[in-house]
C-alpha cells in the first residue's frame, strides 16, 4: 500500500542546503541518495568538512578517519583534541540560553553570561575538592538548569558524566552507580510529578552505603527552600554559585575522551555501562540537529525528557549551536493534556520534540490543539522512544499543525543519536522515517546477511560511526561490546531493530526484533499489532507476545482499557476481526488477557521481552529498569493461570 503524502518542504533555505553548497566541488548531487552515499564513500572528506562548516571549536588534525577494518577499533579525529563544554558555551550574551519550566507552573529563564559564569564556579569547586580527569560525578536529578550547569562543569574539567532522572528508585541508582564508582553525588532534596511532592532523599543513607566511592554530596533546593538534613555531611548549592571563584580555562581533551556514561535500558542482567566520547558526540548531535532537522542560531529547542534518557544529552548539544533549549520538569499531562502547548506557544518555540507514547496519548484523547494554540514559531516536532505508527502522523498534522516538519528520529543509547532521521529536503510519508542519516551506513539484512529493500528485515550499520560507544565500563576486552552488537553479523553493528526501507528510500521501524512475532513462520513487528489493536475503541495501548507452547508459537495479547469498560466477548472477536482484515490471519491472538498497565521503561518504552520472559517461564533480572514493576506480578499470574490450562 502507497503511503499517503503529509507534507513538502515549502522552502530550499536551510542548513543542508546549505552544507552542499559548502561542499562544492566534491560531490555532485542529484538527490540526497547522492549526498548520503558520498558521506559513507569519503567519510574522511564529509566529516573534516562538517567539522569546518559547522565551527567546532578546536584543533583539528589531519588524521580524521583511521580505519583499522574493525568496527570497534576504528577511530575518527584521532589526534584532535576540543572541549565539549566550550562548544557549548560560545555566546555570552544576556539572552536567554536556558528556558526552564515544571508543572507547577514556575519558570526560570538563565542567560549565556549567567550560565556561564555559573559552570565556571562550579568547575572551580570540582576541582577544589581534587576531581580530575575521567573521575566520575554521578546525578540524581530532575530536567532543570542546574542538571544542566553541573554537567557543562563536569565536561569542562574533563570528568566524566552520569545521570539517572529523579524517579529511578534507589536499587536502579545503586545498580548504575555502582559500577562506575563515582567521587560526586549530585542529588536534589525533592521534585514535583503529577501534583505530588517527591522526596528524594529518604533513600540516601542506603546510597551512600552501597556505593562507597562517594566522597562528597551536594544537594540541590528545587526551590528556594532551605534544605532541612542535619545527619550527613554535604555541599548546598546555592554556596558554590554565591561564591566568586570561577575556573575559567577550557583545556582541550582529545576527540575520543569520555563525556558521559549512558546505561542501557534492558530487563535481564545489570544495565551495560555505555562509554561516549566528548567529540563524537558532538560532532554527531550538531550533524543531527544543523543539517537533518534545520536547527539554527537563536533557535528555541524544547525536547520533553528526563535525565535518565539519551534524549537529554542530545538536547544539551544543540547548545553547541547557539540555540536556546528549553527544560521541563514534571507530568506533561499536569494540569491539563495541552500544558506543554502552551509552552510551545508563550516560548515561541521552534523545535519541539517528544516521545510517540506521548502524541499517541493526545491522539487517543482526542485532543485538538491547533483550536487553542496556533504554534505560528514552531517549524519543526520530532518523535522518538517508540515507532510512531500512521495514524499518530495523521493526528500531528490534522490536530497540532498542518505546515510542520514532522520529523520521526530512531537510534538509541547505544550510539546517544540516530540511524534514520528527518530531512528538511524530502516529502513527509505517513508512518515513514525520511531518511538514513548522512555517515551512517544503514542497511536491512535478511538472517542470512543478504540486503533487502521493501521487506522487513535487521536494521544494521555497515560501517563505523563518530559516536559509536568508545568503551564499556569495566569492559577490558570488548567482551560485552563485541556482544552487544556483533554476534549475529560479523563486523557490522546489528542494532537489534525490526526495520523496512520503503519504496519511497524512506523507513518503518517495526519495533525490537527480538520481540518480533513469528507465527507461522511469518515475522512481523509488535508495532504493526499496536497500529491496528489501539485504534479501536476502548482500547487504551495493548502489548503482544510471543507464547511457546510446546514446538508451536501462538501470540498473546494484552490490552489495557479505558476506565469503565471491560473485555467481553464482543471486544474479543473485534479484535480478532481487525487484525484478521488488517495485518495477517497467522497473528490473531490465541489469547487476549485484560491488565491495567503495561510494563515500560522509564523513557516509556513498552518491554514486550519481560512479559515474553514471565510468560514462559523464564526469570527476568533488572526490573528496577522498569518505571512500573509491580505491573509486572499481574503477568506472573496470568503465566500461572496458562500453565494450569
Amino acid at each position: 500500500m502507497t503511503a499517503k503524502k503529509l507534507w513538502s518542504p515549502s522552502t530550499t533555505e536551510n542548513n543542508l542546503n546549505l552544507f552542499i553548497n559548502y561542499i562544492g566541488d566534491n560531490g555532485n548531487f542529484t538527490s540526497y541518495s547522492d549526498l548520503h552515499k558520498w558521506s559513507i564513500e569519503h567519510k574522511e572528506i564529509f566529516w573534516d568538512k562538517f567539522w569546518s562548516f559547522t565551527d567546532i571549536q578546536g584543533d583539528k588534525k589531519d588524521d580524521i578517519f583511521i580505519d583499522s577494518k574493525h568496527f570497534i577499533k576504528t577511530k575518527f579525529f584521532n589526534s584532535s583534541k576540543l572541549n565539549y563544554a566550550e562548544n557549548c558555551l560560545q555566546k555570552n550574551t544576556n539572552e536567554d540560553a536556558i528556558i526552564f519550566y515544571n508543572e507547577q507552573r514556575h519558570s526560570k529563564k538563565t542567560s549565556w553570561k549567567k550560565l556561564r559564569s555559573n559552570v565556571f564556579k562550579i568547575a572551580h569547586y570540582f576541582k577544589s575538592i581534587n576531581i580530575s580527569q575521567k573521575d566520575r560525578i554521578a546525578a540524581v536529578l530532575p530536567n532543570m538548569p542546574e542538571t544542566v550547569e553541573a554537567f557543562l562543569a563536569c565536561a569542562q574539567i574533563g570528568a566524566i558524566w552520569s545521570s539517572c532522572s529523579s524517579d529511578f528508585g534507589p536499587k536502579a541508582i545503586i545498580d548504575r552507580f555502582k559500577q562506575i564508582d563515582p567521587k560526586i553525588l549530585i542529588i536534589t532534596d525533592y521534585y514535583f510529578y503529577n501534583n505530588k511532592k517527591i522526596d528524594t532523599l529518604k533513600d540516601i543513607h542506603s546510597i551512600i552505603k552501597e556505593i562507597p566511592s562517594i566522597e562528597n554530596i551536594i544537594i540541590i533546593p528545587y526551590a528556594d527552600d532551605k534544605i532541612l538534613i542535619n545527619n550527613f555531611e554535604y555541599t548546598n548549592w546555592n554556596e558554590i554559585l554565591n561564591s566568586q571563584d570561577k575556573f575559567e580555562k577550557f583545556e582541550k581533551f582529545n576527540f575520543n575522551h569520555p563525556l558521559y556514561i549512558l546505561f542501557s535500558s534492558g530487563t535481564t542482567g545489570a544495565p551495560k555501562c555505555i562509554v561516549h566520547g566528548a567529540g563524537g558526540s558532538l560532532i554527531q548531535h550538531k550533524k543531527e540537529h544543523q543539517l537533518h532537522l534545520d536547527i539554527k542560531k537563536n533557535d528555541k529547542v524544547f525536547y520533553f525528557t528526563t535525565c535518565g534518557w539519551m534524549m537529554w544529552n542530545w538536547l544539551i548539544s544543540s547548545l553547541a549551536s547557539k540555540s536556546s533549549i528549553v527544560l521541563y520538569d514534571g507530568s506533561p499531562f499536569f494540569p491539563d493534556n495541552k500544558h506543554l502547548f502552551e509552552i510551545i506557544e508563550k516560548e515561541d518555540i521552534t523545535f519541539f520534540g517528544t516521545g510517540a507514547k506521548y502524541i499517541d496519548h493526545l491522539k487517543q484523547n482526542q485532543i485538538s490543539i491547533k483550536d487553542q494554540h496556533k504554534l505560528s514559531k514552531l517549524k519543526t516536532m520530532a518523535s522518538t522512544g517508540s515507532p510512531l505508527v500512521q495514524e499518530s502522523f495523521d493526528y500531528v498534522y490534522e490536530n497540532i499543525k498542518n505546515n510542520l516538519h514532522l520529523a520521526s528520529i530512531s537510534g538509541g543509547t547505544d550510539i546517544v543519536s540516530c540511524f534514520v532521521t528527518g530531512n528538511p529536503n524530502m516529502d513527509i510519508y505517513s508512518g515513514e522515517i525520511q531518511c538514513a542519516a548522512l555517515g551512517m551506513d544503514v542497511d536491512i539484512f535478511d538472517q542470512k546477511g543478504k540486503s533487502l529493500k521493501q521487506q522487513k528485515g535487521e536494521l544494521v550499520c555497515k560501517t563505523p560511526f563518530p559516536s559509536k560507544p568508545i568503551y564499556f565500563w569495566n569492559d577490558e576486552n570488548n567482551n560485552k561490546y563485541l556482544n552487544a552488537y556483533f554476534q549475529k553479523y560479523e563486523n557490522i553493528w546489528h542494532h537489534g531493530d525490526y526495520c523496512e526501507k520503503t519504496i519511497n528510500n524512506g523507513y518503518i521501524i517495526y519495533g525490537r526484533s527480538d520481540a518480533t512475532l513469528n507465527a507461522g513462520g511469518v515475522r512481523i513487528g509488535t508495532s504493526e499489532i499496536y497500529r491496528v489493536v489501539e485504534n479501536i475503541d476502548k482500547i487504551i495501548e495493548c502489548v503482544a507476545v510471543e507464547h511457546n507452547l510446546y514446538a508451536d508459537t501462538e501470540v498473546i495479547l494484552f490490552v489495557k482499557l479505558n476506565s469503565n469498560n471491560s473485555l467481553d466477548d464482543k471486544l474479543i472477536k473485534n479484535i480478532k476481526l481487525e487484525i484478521r482484515t488488517n495485518l495477517s490471519p497467522k497473528h490473531i491472538p490465541s489469547k487476549i488477557f485484560e491488565v491495567s498497565d503495561i510494563p515500560k521503561t522509564k523513557s516509556g518504552k513498552i518491554v514486550e521481552l519481560s512479559i515474553k520472559n514471565i510468560i514462559n517461564g523464564m526469570e527476568i533480572e533488572n526490573e528496577n529498569a522498569l518505571a512500573n514493576p509491580d505491573c509486572l506480578k499481574e503477568y506472573q499470574s496470568i503465566y500461572n493461570l496458562l500453565k494450569e490450562n
